[in-house]
């Protein structure tokens, strides 16, 4: 475990496999409230790691071992977080970026806003943050900051799906009510809905039963190079129910495009 000065933040981040220099990187980047950077330790990480790839981990601003300011939210803090963590890390070539829901996000906002950073973005069931996507989350993160505040619906998550995930409830409602996070990310700034600021190489990955498979078409059509993969009888899940095929298909793509980013 380590932890690294970022602005205000002590970042808790792991790093896996060669950091020479000459290895591709690839940043996974975690989802909201119910994650960590745990969720790509015990999945893609060590795998990555172990087929050279120099990878980075880490816990986003608010979450697991990172520090968790009461504000700062929005979208953009997150993505100069991520910026900022490169910098500290002493990784100045372009970076492949995978996120995972809400970190697929952050790796769209980084690619638009700092093109020059990403190799190519991995969006694992994720939006990119165009005006549609405010609504989402502003609707998302209000309903869980109601609902989670109850007993009784922590107690049917036990029921329904486990101790484990009702830890993780619990813990996100921790969360959202001691940071201003559930108001903060609907006041994020967008990019265009054409998604013109974002240039790199981009790789998408959804569940065919999660609803958010809908992007695909728009995603293909704005995107100059774009590769999208639907599971079949897949929810929004994907990281943890299909680990095997999510890393075989990133792998695959991250050493294609790290050729052509030697190139």
């Amino acid at each position: 475990m380590a932890k690294v000065k970022v602005g205000d933040l002590e970042v808790h981040v792991q790093r896996l496999g060669p950091s020479d220099g000459t290895a591709p990187v690839v940043v996974f980047v975690h989802g909201l409230l119910t994650d960590s950077l745990a969720s790509y330790y015990f999945t893609l990480g060590p795998a990555f790691a172990a087929q050279g790839i120099d990878v980075v981990m880490y816990d986003l601003r608010g979450h697991g071992r990172t520090t968790r300011p009461a504000t700062g939210y929005r979208l953009e803090e997150f993505v100069a977080d991520l910026d900022g963590l490169l910098t500290a890390l002493g990784i100045d070539r372009p970076v492949h970026v995978a996120g995972n829901s809400f970190g697929g996000s952050i790796a769209f906002g980084l690619a638009a806003s700092r093109p020059e950073r990403v190799a190519s973005v991995v969006a694992i069931e994720a939006e990119p943050p165009v005006r549609a996507w405010i609504g989402h989350m502003a609707e998302g993160l209000a309903d869980a900051k109601n609902r989670l505040a109850h007993d009784e619906v922590i107690g049917w998550i036990a029921e329904n799906h486990g101790a484990h995930t009702a830890r993780l409830s619990k813990s996100a409602y921790k969360i959202l009510a001691a940071t201003t996070l559930a108001e903060d990310v609907p006041l994020s700034r967008t990019i265009a809905d054409d998604l013109g600021a974002v240039r790199c190489p981009v790789f998408a990955l959804f569940g065919d039963r999660s609803g958010l498979s809908a992007q695909v078409p728009d995603l293909e059509a704005n995107l100059g190079r774009c590769r999208t993969v639907v599971l079949p009888d897949q929810g929004h899940s994907v990281l943890v129910e299909r680990t095997a095929e999510t890393s075989e298909l990133i792998l695959g793509w991250v050493r294609e495009h790290s050729c052509e980013t030697a190139a």
